[in-house]
């Protein structure tokens, strides 16, 4: 019988993917969608290294192994640039928000989660003079360009886009809270934090609502990782979630439905983190559980999907409470 997508798809993004024949997978289809979706690398690696190329074209090792060693250089290449960038700070609080933390915290190659975009966040006060700052690294505000996820500032040297956020509520105190929570993150100097692991999920899927879940399926893997626990390694990830927590923030931060819907769909795509996601799941009523599974959940957790979901403001507003 020959593999289908959703078959093809969790092998490839297993960090211990199972020994399996793939010669009838849908190649044709997963590479160029895996491709879009930021999962090139972690499947080039499985397939090549993992599962002795599991009876795949040719053609197929031969264009994910180029990502991903393609992959490899332009990560190493931002985290370098970025530590360069802030290692000299001294006395500040500088976080370092989604991808950019998780490509070495949660997943155990740096390769196989792609650093799309670097986003910071630093109180209000520091935000303009860390742009002036991170002039001297040649990066200069791009005018004109609005972040539908809430960063005041957005700058380029070119290479690597950074996305400042001064915080991510309207609260002053909530902010203030979630900053004192940081943690340190020694690598990238002394001013450099890492959000601890609730918020870290949380605000994750705060941003992935606010631009109403049009994010890469990566976005919904870095979830998976979060919740069990980053099993493949050994950092500040990787424990168990304090499930009281994550519903206590959730309901403060007015993102129960986000939440739902978020971990909704990690659970279809993973059914292996189904108990982990689980218990983090927040209580949402029936009728509006009904309404988030047909018009987000279900398409959400289409492997191969490539359109957006229709209605996006209304969609955004309605789980994220604005």
């Amino acid at each position: 019988m020959a593999v289908s997508m959703l078959e093809l798809f969790r092998t490839l993004t297993s960090f211990t993917p199972p020994r399996t024949d793939l010669r009838d997978a849908p190649w044709d289809d997963f590479v160029p969608w895996a491709m879009g979706q930021g999962l090139a690398s972690l499947a080039a690696y499985n397939l090549e290294y993992r599962l002795g190329s599991a009876g795949s074209p040719e053609w197929v090792r031969h264009r994910l192994l180029s990502l991903y060693q393609g992959m490899a250089n332009d990560n190493v290449m931002k985290l370098v640039n970025l530590k360069r960038c802030i290692d000299d700070l001294e006395g500040r609080k500088i976080v370092l928000v989604g991808g950019v933390s998780f490509a070495e915290s949660i997943y155990p190659h740096v390769a196989f989660r792609p650093v799309i975009d670097v986003r910071l966040l630093v109180p209000p006060s520091d935000v303009e003079p860390l742009t002036t700052w991170l002039r001297r690294s040649e990066f200069k505000a791009e005018a004109g360009l609005v972040d539908r996820a809430g960063a005041v500032k957005v700058l380029s040297d070119t290479r690597t886009q950074l996305f400042l956020h001064g915080g991510f509520f309207s609260d002053k105190a909530e902010n203030e809270a979630l900053m004192a929570r940081t943690l340190p993150m020694k690598p990238f100097g002394p001013s450099a934090r890492r959000l601890d692991a609730e918020d870290a999920l949380l605000v994750h899927v705060l941003l992935m609502a606010r631009v109403g879940f049009e994010v890469p399926m990566l976005e919904f893997l870095d979830l998976r990782e979060l919740c069990v626990g980053a099993p493949s390694m050994g950092g500040v990830y990787s424990r168990q979630l304090d499930a009281s927590v994550i519903a206590s923030r959730a309901k403060a931060w007015k993102i129960e439905r986000a939440l739902w819907v978020a971990l909704s769909v990690v659970e279809k795509l993973w059914p292996d983190a189904a108990a982990a996601v689980a218990r983090l799941k927040p209580d949402v009523s029936f009728p509006v559980r009904e309404v988030l599974e047909r018009l987000v959940v279900n398409p959400l957790s289409s492997v191969g999907r490539t359109e957006g979901i229709k209605g996006e403001d209304v969609l955004r507003s309605l789980l994220t409470g604005e």
